[in-house]
């Protein structure tokens, strides 16, 4: 998605989650409503025209997510969309969908995604935010640690594939990490790998 054209259409709460979620990915997100939320007005950088999707609108993208919350208008938009060969999105109606967006928990280049195949968009959030928090924080530095380790081990001339990583991860490994220790993290995946890994 990164730097691509994606159009989200609403204002609303829904729509702000919508279009932060594809700024998240990078995407060059224009959004369409005649009003916005305080939540839709604070996201930056975003393209806002304030004013009624028009037919023809859909085609200038290369995405599109319709979260109006009214029947009509997202229908309208859908049917754009699909008529000019774009993806389109219906937030509160997946069967009008080409796709359907899984609810994610993003900490630096680690994403954890859940999706119901679009049956129940709340059941997906609820779950995202258990195992988020079944991760913990961290999780950024760890993914960041075991990149320094794979790297290494390839400079060194050997495959990542000889290291068994889960036994790794099910140690005291992500514990260290989400307690900051990270001198101690990386010396436990210097034995486990066999090589410095220090920078």
């Amino acid at each position: 998605m990164e730097g691509r054209p994606c159009l989200v259409v609403g204002g609303g709460p829904v729509a702000a989650r919508k279009a932060r979620g594809l700024l998240d990915c990078g995407a060059a997100v224009t959004v369409i409503a005649p009003e916005v939320c305080d939540a839709m007005a604070q996201l930056q950088p975003l393209t806002l025209e304030r004013r009624r999707y028009v037919a023809g609108d859909a085609g200038r993208y290369r995405l599109v997510v319709t979260a109006t919350g009214i029947a009509a208008i997202d229908g309208a938009v859908c049917a754009d969309a699909d008529a000019v060969g774009v993806w389109v999105n219906c937030a509160d109606d997946g069967l009008r969908s080409s796709f359907i967006l899984p609810a994610v928990h993003r900490e630096g280049q680690v994403s954890v995604a859940v999706s119901t195949g679009g049956r129940s968009p709340a059941l997906a959030s609820w779950l995202r935010t258990r195992l988020a928090g079944q991760c913990g924080p961290g999780l950024a530095e760890l993914a960041d640690l075991l990149a320094g380790a794979r790297r290494r081990l390839h400079e060194a001339g050997r495959s990542s594939e000889d290291v068994d990583w889960a036994v790794l991860l099910d140690g005291p490994l992500p514990a260290l990490v989400e307690a900051g220790r990270l001198t101690e993290a990386s010396a436990i995946v210097e034995a486990a790998v066999g090589v410095d890994i220090a920078p």
